[in-house]
């Protein structure tokens, strides 16, 4: 009696591999990746955000559905207008410098919040906020694609 159920528990564990790794390729990731920070190959970023900042994809694909990580650089006095990213949360960490993040439909530095090298932030699905640097500063940004942004005032639209 208690083969059959040490058996039953065996192939259950096994089924449950089985199923994490299909999820994990459904995902894409199929297999693994090291970028040296030295082969990080800055572009300018997209005119959705405004111009000066650069961006690095280091994995996925924004524009398609599915997790994606994307390197930004910031020059100093950057600034981000108040926007939302209607379908998925983003998840910044602060590789360099100093980035400041606040929230709200209004950019209001008196409301950001400093952000230093190695802190993080998760912001929200549809919650409205901004960023700026009064320095370089490079994020990473973790995210599901497809990557929108939508900014709170069509004035604000780099």
């Amino acid at each position: 009696m208690n083969t059959k159920i040490i058996l039953a528990l065996i192939l259950i564990a096994a089924a449950a591999l089985v199923r994490a790794e299909e999820n994990v390729t459904a995902r894409g990731a199929t297999e693994h990746k090291i970028i040296a920070g030295g082969e990080l190959k800055w572009q300018d970023a997209p005119a959705s955000l405004p111009a000066g900042a650069q961006m690095v994809v280091l994995d996925g694909d924004p524009k398609n559905a599915g997790p994606f990580t994307i390197r930004l650089k910031m020059p100093a006095g950057y600034r981000i207008p108040p926007h939302t990213h209607p379908a998925a949360a983003e998840r910044i960490t602060v590789i360099s410098g100093t980035v400041h993040l606040g929230f709200g439909p209004r950019f209001e530095e008196s409301t950001g919040r400093e952000l230093k090298a190695g802190d993080f932030a998760v912001i929200p699905a549809r919650v409205p906020h901004f960023a700026w640097s009064r320095g370089e500063a490079v994020l990473q940004i973790h995210s599901e694609g497809p990557f929108q942004r939508d900014f709170v005032e069509a004035t604000a639209t780099p």
